[in-house]
């Protein structure tokens, strides 16, 4: 190719969260590949698509910023599509799951089960007896988990890893979800954690460590060194009662990432400077321990794409509606029905005209019978027209697999790594 005949590269200045992908002639380019002719290559819409590039990417930044002795983990409820867990994988050092079918997939990727931890309110008997099984640690969340655990391990003459997550008495300021503090289906309150390390104890369970998750999407550092802090401390206290040393200190995450405009990127720097202070602190306070951080949306939110075909364009009353072959069954969380109190737009364009410089306010629905069924709302956008590609950003974590699929009996969502 000439110089005259280079792609033409642009970023998108709309919204600081659609910077990651480059604008190729015109139109938005995912994983190195125009969106037209992924589109192509996938062979329908709607789609997702992940752009391995920028997951390794946020892997390598998170290593650099991070002390080398804290551990990072993968929470796959984020995204458990099993190209994209395999890939993570082999970038990260432990899988944290939430069920029997996210463990499958982990083991299926070749996680270390050494380096897999198992978290849920619910778990079944058979999930419990399945990772005793597999060697996989099991963050308690219940004193109930405890006599099936020992009679799992009695049955398979395998000693059952286990750790304690505790409900702390404080939350994680300014976190868009609240996953610790006052009353909780999540993990143990703090007051009775002495009976129930008692009761591990007394089980023969091997007891490795604590588990504390204060809350999730989080952009404001300070709130998350303070919870990191508080959880320290409070492990510190609570180990104190522990049938053994203290080997694993899962501190959560919290880590979250821009969606909205005004919404500004989280400074690693302070967090980084914190957890160093607390992993030299460690190497005196828990010497046999190790520090991990759990993240989900951080580690893949950003990576992903939603796309999905312009259908019908209608004019109502002076309105706009871009209707799409897409919508709250396969992007819930984009609709404002995935935790939003007031609904907001995530960044969206229309991809195959990313640089337009002819742009209307248009709504983007979806095709299903409910006026919920909404991508954008009034939102200034490139001028669309039938068979255009609409894209909705920030949709790696929390996309198809949190959607409700099956509603109305369209086609399922089609996911690529690319």
């Amino acid at each position: 190719m000439s110089d005259s005949e280079s792609p033409v590269v642009k970023r998108l200045p709309v919204h600081e969260a659609m910077s990651q992908f480059p604008v190729v002639n015109g139109e938005l380019a995912v994983g190195g590949q125009p969106l037209s002719l992924l589109a192509a290559r996938v062979g329908q819409t709607p789609f997702y698509a992940y752009d391995r590039g920028l997951l390794r990417e946020r892997v390598a930044q998170l290593r650099a910023a991070l002390p080398k002795s804290v551990k990072l983990h993968y929470a796959m409820k984020a995204n458990p599509m099993p190209a994209v867990v395999g890939l993570m994988a082999g970038l990260v050092d432990g899988i944290d799951v939430a069920s029997a079918g996210e463990l499958k997939v982990a083991l299926d990727a070749g996680a270390d089960p050494a380096e897999i931890s198992f978290a849920g309110p619910g778990k079944r008997d058979a999930e419990l007896r399945q990772s005793v099984a597999a060697g996989v640690l099991v963050n308690v969340e219940s004193a109930r988990e405890l006599p099936v655990l020992a009679a799992a391990q009695a049955e398979l003459g395998r000693q059952a890893r286990v750790a304690l997550r505790v409900n702390p008495d404080f939350e994680l300021k300014g976190s868009g979800m609240k996953m610790g503090g006052g009353p909780k289906q999540f993990g143990v309150d703090v007051e009775v954690v002495p009976e129930v390390l008692a009761q591990m104890g007394a089980l023969g369970l091997a007891f490795e460590g604590f588990h504390l998750f204060a809350g999730s999407q989080n952009l404001k550092a300070e709130s998350i060194c303070e919870a990191q802090q508080k959880s320290y401390e409070l492990a510190l206290r609570l180990a104190a009662h522990a049938p053994s040393p203290v080997r694993f200190l899962n501190l959560g995450g919290g880590f979250g990432i821009p969606y909205f405009p005004g919404e500004t990127r989280l400074d690693l720097a302070p967090i980084s400077a914190n957890l160093a202070q607390l992993a030299e602190r460690l190497k005196t306070d828990l010497p046999e321990a190790s520090i991990v951080i759990e993240l989900g949306r951080y580690l893949v939110g950003e990576a992903g794409v939603y796309v999905t075909r312009i259908v019908d364009k209608k004019v109502s009353r002076g309105q706009v509606y871009l209707v799409s072959d897409g919508g709250l069954n396969h992007h819930l969380s984009a609709s404002g029905n995935f935790g939003q109190v007031l609904r907001k737009n995530y960044p969206v364009t229309i991809g195959n005209k990313a640089a337009s410089a002819e742009r209307e306010q248009a709504s983007v629905v979806g095709p299903l019978c409910t006026p919920l069924d909404l991508l954008a709302d009034k939102m200034d956008l490139p001028r669309a027209e039938i068979g255009d590609l609409a894209v909705v950003f920030q949709s790696g974590a929390y996309g198809a697999s949190a959607s409700p699929q099956a509603f109305l009996g369209h086609a399922p969502v089609v996911e690529v790594l690319v």
